[in-house]
Order: C-alpha cells, then sequence, then structure tokens
C-alpha cells in the first residue's frame, strides 16, 4: 500500500474538492438521516473543514471526531472550538476506548483504502443500540452516466484522475455499498438515496441562485430522489451493529 498524504488529497487538483452544491447537498443529507438519529454520544469519522461537524454539534453536546489530515484536524478545531473532541490518526489504527451511539461516515467510506476492515472497527465501536450513518457518492446519478454517454468517464463506478488523486478509492452504488456493509456483519436498518442529481456539480453552481435554479427547483430534485433512490447525488445506508459483546 503507498503512503498517502492526507494534507494533499483535499485540495484542488484538476477538479474542485468542494463546491458550492456540497454544502446545499450536506443540508439535504442532515434532513434525510434526521428521522433515524439517535440520542447520546456520536463519532464522525473525517471532517473535512468541519461543514458536517457544524452540523453534528448542533445536535450532539458530546461529538468526537477522527480526522488523518492535520491540516483539516485544525482548520475544524478552530471552526468548532469546544463543541467537539478532536484526534488525529487513521481509522485503521486507531484506538477507541469509549462506544458510540452514533457513528458517521459522511462521504468518507469512497476514500477508505479497505472499507470493509474500517467499517467491523465500526462495529466494535456502536454501542448496543448505535447505529452508523453511512453516506457516499452514488456510481448511477444521472450527471455520471450523463458522463459517462459523452465518453468523459469510461463506466458510471470508474473512479476518475482527477478523483483519485484527492483520495477516491471507489465510486459506490447501491448493491456495492451493501455488500461491503454486510460482509462487515453490520445490518442494515435503512437504504436510500439523497436529492435526484440531473446535472454535475460545477454545472449546479453555474446556475444556482438565478432562474435555471430555484429553491423551488433544488427542493423538487429532493422529493424526486426519495422516489429515485438509485437516480440520486448520494446513496445512504443506516446500520445497526450484529455482533455480540466479546
Amino acid at each position: 500500500m503507498t503512503t498517502r498524504n492526507y494534507d494533499a488529497e483535499y485540495k484542488d487538483t484538476s477538479r474542485k474538492y468542494a463546491y458550492k452544491f456540497d454544502s446545499i447537498l450536506r443540508e439535504y443529507m442532515m434532513r434525510t438521516l434526521a428521522p433515524f438519529l439517535p440520542s447520546g454520544k456520536a463519532l464522525e469519522m473525517g471532517c473535512y473543514k468541519g461543514d458536517v461537524t457544524e452540523m453534528l454539534a448542533a445536535r450532539y453536546t458530546d461529538l468526537t471526531v477522527i480526522e488523518a489530515s492535520e491540516e483539516l484536524v485544525s482548520a475544524a478545531r478552530a471552526r468548532l472550538g469546544g463543541r467537539a473532541r478532536f484526534l488525529r490518526g487513521t481509522f485503521e489504527t486507531i484506538d477507541l476506548s469509549e462506544r458510540y451511539d452514533a457513528v458517521f461516515l459522511m462521504h468518507t467510506l469512497e476514500h477508505v483504502d479497505d472499507p470493509v476492515t474500517v467499517l467491523k472497527r465500526v462495529n466494535h465501536w456502536l454501542t448496543d443500540r448505535g447505529r452508523l450513518f453511512v453516506v457516499v457518492p452514488n456510481a448511477n446519478a444521472p450527471s455520471r452516466q450523463v458522463a459517462v454517454q459523452m465518453g468523459l468517464i469510461p463506466h458510471n463506478s470508474a473512479v476518475t484522475d482527477g478523483e483519485r488523486a484527492q483520495g477516491h478509492r471507489r465510486t459506490y452504488s447501491l448493491d456495492t455499498l451493501e455488500r461491503d456493509v454486510t460482509d462487515a456483519q453490520l445490518r442494515i436498518a435503512h437504504r436510500g438515496g439523497v436529492f435526484f442529481k440531473p446535472l454535475a456539480n460545477y454545472q449546479f453552481d453555474m446556475l444556482i441562485g438565478g432562474e435555471v435554479i430555484s429553491e423551488g427547483y433544488l427542493e423538487g430534485c429532493y422529493r424526486l430522489g426519495m422516489h429515485y433512490p438509485d437516480l440520486c447525488a448520494s446513496i445512504y445506508v443506516v446500520c445497526e451493529r450484529s455482533i455480540p459483546d466479546a
């Protein structure tokens, strides 16, 4: 396995790492997951600059964050202040003595070298009533399928050079996401998609706020995604532990 530079992976390369559309999508992610969130202690795995962390801190007063990038830990800690406890390390090696009622992998699992091994570790970090929330970009989003037909990427689940430079290791669809979760002996309680996505991120950024992409249009895409989860920007699973205590 090659050594990874986590401080470099989050930065812009031939493609942007973060778009305005991403912040909108995060709001819809949390709105989708809200009915399933338990109370108690929470763990966020991967935090970028603290965008989701801030949303989680509004719901959880006991929040721990694991992040491998020293630069991102500094940025998120400065943003959150004392509202979260930050641990710098990799998911594969960090030692956690506590258990959590809610664990979040939000657009992070696709970056992991060995997702099943990491998910098996999460299985041991959950309380008996705990839930794991995994959200990943969707290989079958219409915007991605259009890119395949245009010859920009070879197939729906391909990892582009730009994505690979930013740490992506795979592009999930619902079936492959469910496979990794069940291989880790986690039980899927809920599954679905977030936000029907007809356009690429940069196209949304160009059009949001104008006459084409209105608040009503965004809301319509979110609601349509409930009917067509396999055509959403992101897909998710809500998991529960299925292993007995040692």
